[in-house]
């Protein structure tokens, strides 16, 4: 269990874990109950949080990615979809539309000037999570608002 716990330690220290991703990288060093009591005691002692993952991922990766992507994310790092959802709420960071434009001229900084460049500006932006209608409203008008 000591050694179980000297692993987690190591790893919380580097960077914060989800619980499911603590799980899964401790998996082969110890039994489901011995890891299952080790990560309710770094959350009781605070040193494990999910709220503070979800946090910092949304923090770290919102000026690049649209909501959907950023629900995505979080779903992948084993974060669950209601807290998902709470976090998503609580965090400020400009509207989807001015990520969307800021991200949109790094990348490109001119309008298509066709419509297979539209296109590929598009699916760009649709990977990076943002709405079809932002993306319609970026490609359209991309000096506005």
């Amino acid at each position: 269990m000591k050694v179980l716990r000297q692993k987690a330690l190591k790893l919380l220290a580097r960077r914060e874990h989800s619980r499911a991703e603590l799980a899964r990288k401790l998996a082969p060093f110890g039994t489901t109950e011995e890891i299952a009591t080790l990560l309710a005691e770094l959350e009781r002692t605070k040193l494990l949080s999910d709220a503070r993952v979800a946090d910092a991922y949304l923090r770290s990766h919102s000026d690049r990615f649209g909501v959907a992507r950023l629900r995505q994310g979080l779903r992948a790092k084993g974060i669950e979809s209601e807290l998902a959802e709470q976090q998503l709420a609580v965090t400020e960071f400009p509207a989807e539309l001015t990520r969307a434009r800021a991200l949109w001229t790094r990348k490109f900084g001119t309008p298509p000037a066709d419509r297979r460049e539209w296109a590929k500006q598009a699916r760009f932006m649709q990977a990076r999570g943002f709405s079809a209608d932002v993306i319609r409203h970026l490609l359209r008008e991309p000096e506005e608002s």
